[in-house]
């Protein structure tokens, strides 16, 4: 029996949109794989077919085979494969255990459809106990992870992993995922073993980079990485670990994992503006940074201004802002030379009508501005302040006090302490309103306790600046007073032309 289903498992990969596996529930999370599609379906799969496939089937077009027969087919398949259950590795000699390995990992790749709790059940939990057995076999000795069960490895993951993900079942405009629950994924309990099986495969010490690069290559990278965008978020704990663990093990693929994870920035970016593992590829991103060697090449440069500060450009930036500022303050932290760069980026796409953002913008802004050196402020002091005193006159008394905020930090004080004769005319208009007429008793007086801190730094410099201000404020008042008058003028002359004529 064992023969006839290794037989009918065969030895190749299934294609990208094969249907979802089922698994087990082992323990991390993972992101959205939301809906196993399909009926059943077996480590070669139906070219195109969601409904599953058999092992050793074509497409329904080549082999003249009904939607109908092919179902028939596959539940046919599926149920002689498991009408005998393998034994378990307990039940055979050490010298058997690997084929028995093979041959368990054959059987787990056949799929199934979670959307019908009523289909296969006895199936899908021999599977699931299947797995587990798997996954607590390779935990025990050595020798479990060479080369001659590579493939069936790997063709085990690709059947249960790889798969079309459904459309969104939110309003992707208004989803709010602090206040929606997400998608889960029927097939989690069959998925979270696999992933735990890939996460043990990856990091094992038996697993040889240079030889299991043949099988986990960057085609199999490439579709982990959709897998990203997966609503489940259990899903996405899982894949965001074995992604870092794949980067770290197998340095041949580093430079293309780099860049497809660009690529997946620049479509959310310019394209969609909707992605959910962003958050989880920038966490990556931030350990790939922090590992980054000096002095920085010009492609890390490159991926900070095109990749990386564009995304503060979507108006969804909270869901992965604190992994973003990460990403951010570790290139300047490295290169402080970047500062300026990464500064005049942030002011490019600062938010115009959106208070959240900029809440976000002015905390990023913050923690720039403490790893950002003397001769770098210097250059992007004026424009900054003049974005930071827009702030501070906010209407918005968030937005507002957090702008204030800056003066809290002893580096920034220091900073502008040094450069106040520039930066005290930036500010001293926002200010000065703010004292004598912003609305939120907060916000006014934090804005005293800044006009005392910069009275005491230099007190004829605060006196000057009070002068000019109270000077243009006299003008600008003789200016409206005029310009009112103008208008009386015109009214009055345009009502005597009126009666002249009537």
């Amino acid at each position: 029996m064992l023969k006839s289903v290794k037989q009918k498992l065969g030895g190749k990969r299934p294609l990208k949109n094969d249907p979802p596996d089922a698994g087990p529930a082992l323990g991390r999370g993972g992101v959205p794989a939301t809906g196993a599609r399909g009926g059943t379906s077996v480590p070669r799969p139906i070219s195109k077919e969601r409904t599953g496939g058999g092992p050793g089937t074509g497409s329904t077009g080549s082999s003249g085979i009904g939607a109908s027969q092919l179902s028939q087919f596959n539940t046919t398949s599926i149920q002689s494969a498991y009408a005998e259950p393998l034994p378990s590795f307990r039940d055979v000699p050490a010298s058997e255990r690997q084929l028995l390995f093979s041959k368990k990992l054959q059987l787990s790749s056949f799929t199934f459809d979670f959307m019908d709790a009523t289909r296969h059940v006895r199936e899908k939990e021999i599977k699931r106990q299947t797995l587990l057995e798997l996954v607590d076999y390779v935990n025990t000795g050595q020798g479990k992870f060479t080369e001659v069960v590579f493939e069936d490895i790997v063709n085990m993951l690709s059947s249960n992993l790889f798969r079309a993900l459904p459309p969104s079942s939110h309003d992707t405009d208004n989803f709010d995922p602090e206040e929606e629950e997400p998608t889960l994924e029927p097939a989690w309990p069959h998925l979270q073993i696999v992933y735990e099986f890939l996460l043990r495969y990856v990091v094992s010490n038996e697993t040889d980079a240079k030889i299991a690069k043949k099988y986990i290559d960057t085609s199999f990278v490439l579709r982990l990485l959709e897998l990203f965008d997966s609503e489940d978020p259990r899903e996405r704990d899982y894949l965001k670990t074995i992604l870092h663990r794949i980067y770290g093990k197998f340095m041949v693929h580093r430079p293309f994992i780099r860049k497809a994870i660009n690529n997946i920035f620049y479509r959310f970016v310019f394209e969609t503006e909707r992605h959910n593992g962003v958050a989880e590829l920038l966490e990556i991103l931030g350990s790939i940074i922090n590992g980054f060697a000096l002095p920085l090449k010009e492609e890390h440069k490159v991926f900070l201004g095109r990749a990386l500060l564009p995304l503060h450009k979507p108006k969804c930036i909270a869901m992965y802002h604190q992994q973003l500022s990460y990403c951010i303050t570790q290139f300047v932290e490295k290169d402080p030379k970047l500062a300026d760069a990464v500064l005049r980026g942030l002011l490019k796409f600062w938010p115009v009508t959106n208070s959240q953002k900029e809440v976000l913008f002015l905390g990023e802004l913050e923690e720039i501005l403490e790893l950002t050196q003397a001769a770098e402020f210097t250059k992007i002091m004026t424009v900054m302040f003049r974005k930071v005193a827009k702030c501070i006159n906010s209407s918005h008394f968030q937005v507002g006090e957090r702008a204030l905020f800056l003066w809290n930090n002893d580096y920034i004080v220091s900073l502008v302490a040094q450069n106040r004769h520039v930066v005290l005319p930036v500010v001293f208009g926002a200010l000065e309103k703010n004292a004598r007429s912003h609305w939120n008793a907060a916000v006014h007086g934090l804005t005293c306790n800044v006009r005392k801190m910069f009275m005491e730094m230099d007190q004829g410099l605060f006196d000057e600046c009070l002068r000019q201000f109270d000077e243009e404020d006299r003008r600008a008042s003789m200016v409206a007073e005029k310009r009112e008058n103008d208008w009386k003028k015109i009214e009055t002359a345009a009502n005597m032309n009126s009666r002249k004529r009537s």
